[in-house]
């Protein structure tokens, strides 16, 4: 018989991390997110509390765990906050994991201690100024000079790539072309500091404004032949596999903002009151937060049979795809209802719903948009690609 109650061990993280981010995160976002401040308290204790090595080996400081551990983490985080939801989700999912996945053993003792423990973050440098998700079409550059990689090119909204426990980008470069004129691409580390690495000033971003976003130039970045992720011409392979289970990281932070929408409109329905009684007592509003709960329970629900699959060994990137698009459209949708529910109120961003609306957006843009998932999701039910 299918369950989808939490085993006692998540349901412990799970509180854990929930008592966080109402104790220490819901006092201090507002401020630092006014100021488009990077949390770096909270992230040094979400070090300590060892989320940032939750789904990776003990021996390299990690909690043994597994990925659900991490989307559990999440949900409760984006509850609160998006921009220290995704400072860990990009800080696991796309700059640690990688490493993990593809890196060789000194690679992997040389870096994973300290992305583990959440003292240094990685950035995944995938994106560029001309495209996002049309990868085949790169323009940044590898090319091998003796013992070293010399890259040239830049990158766009890059997470977690400037900030001051900044140690590394993984980078996707063309190093190739292959028979058939297709370009071949590689990953390659880079390690913060490098000459020629050149990190451009944060964004002015309409949301995640306490998340670290930013370009990144290279010009004649010289880095050991060592440092390829990986077998070389592999990189796009790479980035997409690590994109599939992203998705489902991404997706749990959309449940959560989805949830914390529907928290922050039933605790305001209670409190708020107009011609004479709660507007809880409203029908109008009854429905509207009645339809955000199945919003929110239909995104948890999504990224828990993603991840499901994804544990199993089962194929899941159809599924990764699916809980991506329902999160999102719940977070913007809910988003939006609970910005209603507020009235004036939520349109100040004193009120974690201000945050939320600015937040949601991006859900439905970031690690691929909602028109790219539904065509993933077509090409998964065997149909052709669209012309």
């Amino acid at each position: 018989m299918i369950g989808f109650r939490l085993d006692e061990e998540y349901e412990v993280l799970r509180k854990r991390v929930e008592d966080f981010a109402r104790t220490a995160v819901a006092p201090a976002i507002g401020d630092l997110y006014k100021r488009d401040e990077f949390p770096y308290t909270l992230v040094a204790e979400m070090g300590r509390m060892g989320l940032f090595g939750l789904p990776f080996e003990r021996e390299y400081g990690g909690g043994g765990r597994d990925f659900l551990a991490l989307c559990v983490a999440l949900e409760e985080l984006a509850r609160v906050d998006t921009s220290v939801a995704i400072t860990l989700s990009a800080g696991v999912s796309l700059g640690a994991m990688p490493i993990h996945r593809f890196g060789t053993p000194e690679q992997k003792e040389r870096w994973m201690p300290g992305l583990c423990s959440g003292e240094a973050l990685s950035a995944f440098g995938l994106t560029e100024p001309g495209g996002g998700t049309d990868i085949a079409a790169l323009t940044t550059t590898a090319v091998r000079d003796g013992g070293a990689w010399v890259i040239n090119g830049a990158k766009s909204f890059i997470t977690n790539s400037g900030t001051d426990i900044t140690r590394l980008v993984t980078v996707t470069a063309v190093t190739g072309v292959r028979a058939d004129g297709r370009q071949e691409a590689s990953t390659i580390v880079v390690p913060a500091g490098t000459p020629g690495l050149e990190v451009a000033p944060k964004y002015s971003k309409a949301g995640w404004n306490s998340s670290d976003t930013r370009g990144l130039a290279f010009t004649d970045v010289r880095v050991p032949a060592g440092n390829l992720l990986g077998r070389e011409g592999r990189g796009l392979s790479q980035f997409l596999s690590v994109l599939d289970e992203s998705r489902i990281a991404i997706s749990a932070v959309g449940a959560g903002v989805a949830q914390g929408c529907v928290d922050e409109s039933v605790r305001h329905a209670e409190e708020r009151a107009a011609f004479g009684r709660s507007i809880g007592a409203n029908q109008a509003i009854q429905f509207k937060i009645a339809d955000m709960e199945v919003r929110a329970q239909s995104a948890r629900l999504a990224y828990y049979h993603a991840v499901t699959r994804m544990l199993r060994g089962e194929p899941f990137g159809r599924e990764a795809s699916i809980a991506k698009l329902v999160s999102s459209g719940a977070a913007m949708d809910n988003a939006r209802d609970a910005t209603q529910i507020f009235g004036g109120y939520g349109c100040l961003n004193d009120y974690p719903v201000a945050r939320f609306y600015r937040d949601a957006k991006v859900l439905e843009v970031g690690e691929g948009t909602s028109e790219v998932q539904r065509m993933l999701i077509a090409r998964g039910l065997g149909l052709p690609a669209a012309a």
